[in-house]
């Protein structure tokens, strides 16, 4: 488990369910990766809880018996916080504070409590507003559930089911004006991106933390805040990036994550904007990661959906001085060789291979291979270059001398 170096913590349970689409060892790890973003919102977890069950307790998610279990130890360990993987309904999460007595979250409003502590700027926190506002919208009966428990008195009698109803067109009022105000400030950036000019855009991508921004700083000799945390970049940022003698214009991008709430793809639609108005894709991977391929097909899915798949694109493992593979003894007959038991270069060797010379090896942070890096990076803009102005084919050369890193 994670470490947290002060006591300003929260106490976390997790919960996860095994059934047909999820078997135990995926559930482990995205209990991990739910576990890394409880750290990040500012808790320690204390306790994991998993069952198996084909279809989820439609009142309390997870059995009775389970539940039983979870409300003993949250009880024994004061415990202020139980996070599920899944999305719970809003029956569901009204349900289960009932029995827990304590707060009940799911990996959707994690993720959005992540992104209201990370938004820096008045867009980015716009963006993130509205999404909490969809995401609450439907839960809002479960808000006033203390009503039922209120006695008579002065200032108690308040109007009960009646508030709801005043709360849900507060909340619709307030949906319908973010929105207007997204839309004003999305077309201020599509006129922002459009003067930009002709320049070459490249845009970094990839799950969240493989170290997109670590890289823009490198590359960009900029300042982009970076951090070993999920989320530590929200907003879009824009570098003029020149390599070589060619100028051409750098984005970083939100990571993207498994099960990402559909409220934050619809809010953060401009960010996303500069991945489909990209020339090029620098998919960054961290292939320290056990499961990087799924992170992978994470990406892939994401962009899919923006439709931006068919763009030029370059895959960049990153993190390769932090990188281990197992080794299996000469006498072990048993052990089945697996990709963890890969080095690099058999990794270059599997699916790799077929994607040419368009896979980088490097270490961001040991700026390990940049060299190589930005020799293709200058080879990629350079054909989307000349093939926009080809008359200025003659002002750079074919190989960028080597430059100091």
């Amino acid at each position: 488990m994670l470490e947290r170096k002060s006591l300003d913590y929260e106490k976390v349970v997790l919960i996860g369910i095994i059934n047909q689409e999820q078997d135990e060892e995926k559930v482990e790890e995205y209990l991990d990766e739910l576990e890394f973003l409880a750290y990040t919102a500012g808790g320690e977890v204390v306790e994991r809880f998993t069952q198996r069950i084909e279809i989820p307790n439609p009142k309390t998610f997870i059995g009775t018996g389970k539940m039983e279990d979870v409300r003993k130890f949250v009880k024994e360990n004061d415990v202020g916080t139980v996070i599920f993987d899944d999305e719970l309904s809003p029956a569901q999460q009204k349900n289960i504070e009932k029995i827990l007595r304590s707060k009940v979250l799911d990996r959707t409003s994690l993720i959005l409590d992540i992104f209201a502590q990370r938004a820096q700027t008045s867009y980015a926190r716009t963006q993130v507003e509205l999404a909490q506002y969809q995401y609450l919208l439907p839960r809002l009966a479960g808000l006033w559930t203390h009503l039922e428990r209120q006695r008579g008195g002065i200032g108690m009698r308040g109007p009960g089911e009646t508030e709801i109803e005043t709360d849900r067109r507060i909340v619709r009022d307030r949906i319908a004006l973010l929105k207007k105000k997204l839309a004003k400030i999305d077309k201020q950036m599509e006129t922002q991106r459009g003067n930009r000019g002709s320049l070459v855009r490249v845009a970094l991508i990839g799950y969240t933390n493989v170290g997109k921004s670590t890289l823009m700083n490198v590359i960009s000799k900029s300042d982009v805040f970076a951090e070993n945390k999920l989320f530590a970049t929200l907003d879009t940022t824009v570098r003029k990036v020149v390599i070589g003698n060619l100028p051409f214009l750098l984005s970083d991008t939100v990571g993207f994550i498994r099960k990402l709430p559909t409220q934050l793809v619809e809010s953060f639609k401009s960010t996303l904007d500069e991945v489909r108005e990209a020339d090029l894709l620098l998919h960054v991977v961290d292939i320290s990661h056990p499961n990087f391929e799924e992170h992978i097909e994470s990406v892939n899915q994401i962009l899919s959906e923006i439709d931006s798949m068919d763009k030029p694109t370059v895959m960049v493992f990153n993190k390769i001085d932090q990188y281990t593979h197992k080794t299996i003894d000469e006498d072990d007959l048993v052990t089945e060789k697996t990709g963890e038991h890969f080095t690099l270069e058999e990794w270059h060797n599997t699916w790799m291979n077929r994607l040419g010379n368009n896979v980088l090896f490097i270490s961001a942070l040991n700026r390990e291979n940049l060299q190589d890096f930005r020799k293709k990076v200058y080879e990629e803009v350079r054909k989307i270059h000349i093939t926009r102005f080809p008359y200025n084919n003659f002002l750079y050369p074919e190989i960028i001398e080597e430059e100091e890193e």
